[in-house]
């Protein structure tokens, strides 16, 4: 029985990497659409009507395939393991409610590239690197242009342009924070507070990343001259021009 229900279970869960497998490509194309349509949306004021429409509807076209791969995916995870699925993939389901966890999704879509699913250290690092960096860019680019939507309008605001939000958000995610330049919105401070929060485990993430880095590098160094001593058959450079009969002093007062 239980066999049975093993067999099962690994059956779902194939079909639902498979499934994985085919949507990645095309949910890469829609989440850049996605950020694509909503920084025009934001940054160009003077747009035809139709455009915005057609903006409007890929936004939400990109939210509705979120949504759709969120159920189909837990709904392909094996009887009792999908809560766990929805507790281990945060982001997933927070795509399908918030638009800036939407953006955050495109960044987690590249762990799903044959490369980086790898286990050694070497494919590790490239995920973690890769993923922070694409994170970070990604992050400060669309909680700016969040911001500049709410701030823009806003009586007393000091963020009135997209160049005025990057400075902010870069300020910000680097815990420097000037006070030049602040939010003023309910929206613009609950955008603030992750970008904070957001700064903090990119910068975590980073240092521990280049700590581990050097500490390998550094215990590879301290290895490679043990190795080289302990290689059998082989004569130190200083030692390649003595001759080959020629015995130290040492083992000739040894034998006496």
């Amino acid at each position: 029985m239980s066999a049975t229900g093993g067999g099962a279970r690994d059956r779902e869960t194939a079909r639902r990497r498979a499934w994985e497998d085919r949507t990645t490509g095309p949910l890469v194309v829609l989440g850049i659409g996605f950020l694509v349509a909503y920084a025009t949306l934001v940054l160009t004021e003077a747009l035809p009507p139709w455009l915005v429409l057609t903006l409007q509807l890929l936004l939400i076209l990109s939210w509705a395939t979120f949504v759709v791969d969120v159920v189909v995916r837990c709904a392909l995870t094996p009887r009792g393991h999908r809560i766990a699925f929805l507790v281990h993939h945060p982001l997933d389901v927070l795509s399908a409610v918030l638009p800036v966890f939407r953006a955050l999704r495109v960044v987690s879509l590249v762990h799903r590239v044959r490369y980086f699913r790898g286990r050694g250290g070497d494919a590790f690092r490239a995920r973690v690197v890769s993923t922070m960096l694409v994170y970070a860019v990604v992050f400060i680019v669309f909680i700016a242009l969040a911001t500049l939507n709410a701030e823009r309008d806003a009586p007393g605001a000091t963020i009135q342009s997209f160049g005025d939000a990057i400075w902010w958000a870069c300020v910000t995610i680097a815990t420097v924070g000037y006070g030049d330049m602040y939010p003023v919105t309910v929206a613009g401070r609950i955008f603030a507070v992750m970008l904070m929060i957001g700064g903090i485990a990119i910068v975590g993430t980073a240092s521990a990343t280049i700590v581990s880095l050097f500490t390998e590098r550094l215990g590879q160094l301290r290895e490679h001259p043990r190795e080289e001593r302990e290689r059998p058959g082989e004569r130190r450079p200083a030692d390649a021009g003595a001759a080959p009969d020629a015995v130290p002093l040492q083992d000739d007062l040894r034998r006496e």
